[in-house]
């Protein structure tokens, strides 16, 4: 684009953009990306049992977690075992058709994963998958 100024003289205006800061940005934003995205993932820490037959989880299913410290996570949010059932109830489906995995740390009491089991149970899915670990071939005796 051509102009003529007071004097008389055509100039031409600057019209080529300047993408160095531009990609300083970028980049900055990627680092900053790349930092905080494995905190974001870090999940509920269990150690679930170790077995020998394990089936792999290829769907994307309801996740129930007893962590070690007895609590109870539907997802990844905390959730009271008493208000459990009713929160199970309330997702959309025939109950019975539902399938929910049950990760439980293996310190975890008996007692407490039994009441667990039983407020999905009241809720009407009986379809529980229990998550394990596969045992490595060193590890079994």
């Amino acid at each position: 684009m051509a102009f003529t100024s007071n004097s008389g003289r055509t100039q031409t205006s600057l019209a080529d953009i300047n993408i160095t800061p531009l990609v300083d940005v970028v980049l900055v934003l990627l680092i900053i990306f790349m930092i905080t995205a494995p905190v974001l993932q870090s999940g509920i820490d269990v150690a679930v049992p170790k077995t020998k037959s394990v089936k792999e989880i290829t769907e994307q299913r309801q996740v129930l977690t007893i962590d070690r410290d007895q609590r109870v996570f539907l997802g990844d949010q905390p959730i009271n075992v008493n208000e459990l059932a009713q929160r199970l109830r309330v997702t959309r489906g025939d109950p019975s058709k539902k399938i929910i995995y049950l990760r439980a740390d293996e310190r975890v009491p008996f007692g407490a994963f039994a009441s667990v089991m039983d407020a999905v149970k009241q809720a009407g899915i009986t379809n529980i998958s229990i998550v394990t670990q596969p045992i490595e071939n060193g590890a079994a005796k």
